[in-house]
């Protein structure tokens, strides 16, 4: 059975106002209540970082054709073991980084179209020559032209393109036998310094003597076959 609520009786002082008892807070500060802050985001993904950094590495490396249909290749650095040599080339060896399907092979007497990034195997692979830095009057980059089998042209790229079809690119390391045999074959460095750097370094007499000619006269030529003309 429940037990009524028993109300006492509350004496009241008539004279002096009802006190009540409240929280006590400090007249000097202020209370604000802030949600908890957001998490920090997570750290980037190592595999995303890296690829950044091999592109942008790629692009600096001063291999890849940046114009045109030949950006259309991924790139990672080759061995040497994957190089072949070529045949009746006299030693010059190529990787095909992208394989060309347009047309045929060229034949001696075509007049032959590409561009070339040229590198040195001294000095650190420095670069003497590419045909992206010729430009012509509205700033595009200007194509080397030769006529197969001519002799103009040293064998080395001559011995690279026989196979190439139109849109191919392939590196090739020309060793000096078939590189710069004296100062008139092309393709010849229109800028002064890199002109004479190059020659200075290959046709070193001081060098040459010290048995050092397969080092300094071996080329790194980037090659991508740009067009064919059959005469």
């Amino acid at each position: 059975m429940a037990v009524p609520l028993q109300l006492q009786p509350t004496a009241y002082n008539t004279h002096s106002p009802t006190r009540f008892s409240l929280p006590q807070f400090s007249s000097n500060k202020i209370y604000v209540v802030t949600p908890s802050p957001p998490p920090p985001p997570p750290p980037p993904r190592t595999r995303r970082r890296a690829l950044s950094l091999f592109t942008i590495t790629t692009f600096l490396s001063g291999f890849a054709f940046s114009h045109g249909s030949s950006s259309n290749y991924t790139w990672s650095k080759p061995e040497i073991s994957d190089f072949v040599e070529l045949p009746n080339s006299g030693g010059v060896k190529a990787l095909d980084l992208r394989i060309g399907d347009a047309g045929d092979t060229p034949l001696n007497g075509d007049k032959v179209v590409i561009h070339y990034y040229g590198r040195l195997a001294a000095k650190q692979g420095w670069r003497f020559d590419s045909t992206y830095d010729h430009k012509d009057d509205n700033g595009e980059p200007i194509p080397f032209e030769f006529v197969l089998g001519s002799g103009k042209v040293i064998s080395g790229i001559e011995s690279a393109v026989r196979s190439m079809k139109v849109g191919g690119i392939r590196r090739v390391i020309i060793p000096p036998s078939e590189g710069y045999q004296n100062t008139s074959q092309e393709p010849i460095p229109p800028n002064f310094f890199d002109r004479q750097r190059l020659f200075t370094t290959i046709f070193n007499p001081t060098r040459l003597a010290n048995g050092e000619g397969s080092t300094l006269g071996t080329l790194i030529f980037d090659i991508e076959l740009v067009s064919l003309r059959r005469q």
